[in-house]
């Protein structure tokens, strides 16, 4: 099933977290994807089923990607989160919108409304979304926001009257279903003390007022006959390698088949806290993705000793990669609400940061030669990837070397990203490991070349000898 809206903020994202968490309650195993380059909302719809969230995003990957990641992680119950409205999209034709994602995977579609102040103006909103495109199944809507039973009443009467689509739910306005936003939307769960009471009060309540067995009744269809593999890497793997992830309160924004990709390509992933840890675990390498670490900045700050040695790592030539807010606690520090907070200071310059995006939205970089990591012998393509990011890097020098070109977006300064320095390569952009773009059996080659090179003085000596 696709869970959609008419727009965004009708509680689509609250409705999917708390269907996995009910129907999980009941034995079912649930899988849910995220349409769109977000991790947010994964990790909510994650902890919820207890099955890792994949995206699904029709403008940075292939259809037979697209396909081959559904069926590849498909369980018992499928669902899918849309992103915003259900017709909305970058391109004026559709082709990467909710419905094309439905059309693709055939999928029976559930239109959550938030039919806060409406009655019979309900139905010609329906029907002017099954009218629209009648390729798109609209199984059945969920109410939301409903002012209690009166209001439950009049707009079941309206819909059963006016149109043939089956209310499966009616959700009424609740304090307790509300989850803390901030700028990305919703906090992310692995800040939230409460998230798993949360998750499970959201579920009982989807339980009390959605129809369950009607919403899997309406979704039940044989399994699409398409393909389990996706786009691969043309780099063959090496030798296994350690790399250290920062995995906690600050940093948390991983997408679940890159870390498959790291691990497929010879990587085994060390967890550490960079709030905690007072050191870094024996590695090869070093993965620090993106996050909010301006809201955890005074806790990162504290914790010196890791900041040192993670500085020192780095200089000494510790392959590392780091996206985003990674990218912020590698800095000099961060200016956060009027202070400023001293961070790694691996990269020679300070992070500041706005009201407003600086960057938001698709990217597309192109390569530029120096690029550090390995490559089959082939013409770089664009890299389509995503940014979005409230912070600013500053005060860098005039001889800051970049691996990449801005052709759209924002990056570091507007023309480029991906700083390099030492055997670290830092960006703004999150990339995806996806059609031509293979960034994390890259990194891991780039790691063995790195061992490599460290062996080969060794074994000259040993030679001489």
């Amino acid at each position: 099933m696709l869970i959609s809206a008419a727009h965004k903020s009708s509680g689509k994202t609250m409705v999917s977290i708390g269907l996995c968490a009910a129907l999980s309650a009941r034995g079912h195993r649930v899988q849910p994807f995220k349409k769109g380059p977000d991790y947010i909302d994964p990790m909510w719809l994650s902890q919820a089923s207890g099955r890792a969230c994949r995206n699904l995003d029709l403008y940075l990957m292939e259809r037979n990607d697209i396909l081959a990641t559904f069926a590849r992680h498909s369980a018992e119950v499928n669902l899918v989160e849309g992103n915003k409205g259900l017709y909305d999209g970058l391109a004026l034709d559709g082709s990467n919108s909710n419905a094309a994602l439905a059309k693709l995977l055939d999928l029976p579609v559930f239109l959550v409304i938030d039919a806060r102040g409406m009655t019979r103006g309900i139905a010609p909103l329906i029907l002017g979304y099954q009218a629209f495109d009648r390729d798109i199944n609209i199984a059945g809507v969920i109410l939301n926001n409903l002012g209690g039973s009166r209001h439950e009443a009049k707009l079941r009467a309206v819909i059963e009257h006016y149109t043939d689509v089956p209310v499966i739910g009616a959700i009424h306005h609740d304090e307790r279903l509300g989850i803390i936003e901030r700028h990305l939307g919703l906090m992310p769960s692995n800040e939230s003390h409460v998230a798993t009471a949360k998750i499970k009060q959201i579920g009982e309540v989807i339980a009390e007022q959605v129809d369950l067995d009607k919403l899997l009744a309406l979704s039940q269809k044989p399994p699409l006959n398409i393909p389990l593999k996706a786009s691969v890497s043309p780099l063959s793997c090496g030798d296994r390698v350690r790399i250290a992830i920062a995995r906690d309160r600050a940093f948390g924004f991983y997408y679940a088949d890159d870390l498959d990709a790291l691990e497929a390509a010879g990587a085994e992933l060390v967890p550490f806290d960079t709030m905690h840890d007072a050191r870094l675990p024996h590695v090869d390498g070093l993965y620090i993705g993106g996050g909010f670490p301006e809201t955890c900045a005074a806790e990162l700050e504290a914790n010196a000793a890791l900041r040192t040695e993670i500085r020192q790592a780095i200089e000494n030539g510790l392959p590392t990669y780091a996206e985003c807010g990674g990218l912020m606690y590698l800095s000099r520090g961060i200016t956060y609400q009027g202070r400023t907070y001293e961070m790694v200071g691996a990269i020679p310059g300070d992070v500041q940061m706005h009201d407003k995006p600086i960057g938001r939205g698709y990217v597309h970089l192109k390569e530029d030669e120096e690029h550090p990591w390995p490559r089959p012998d082939m013409p770089a393509k664009q890299i389509k990837a995503h940014e979005f990011h409230y912070s600013s890097l500053e005060n860098l020098s005039p001889d800051t070397r970049f691996a990449y070109h801005v052709e759209r977006g924002h990056g570091i300064n507007g023309e480029r990203d991906g700083l390099i320095l030492h055997n670290m390569l830092a960006s703004y952009t999150h990339l995806r490991t996806i059609g031509s773009c293979y960034w994390a059996t890259r990194f891991v080659a780039f790691i063995q070349q790195h061992i490599d090179k460290q062996i080969e003085p060794t074994l000259s000596i040993e030679r001489a000898i």
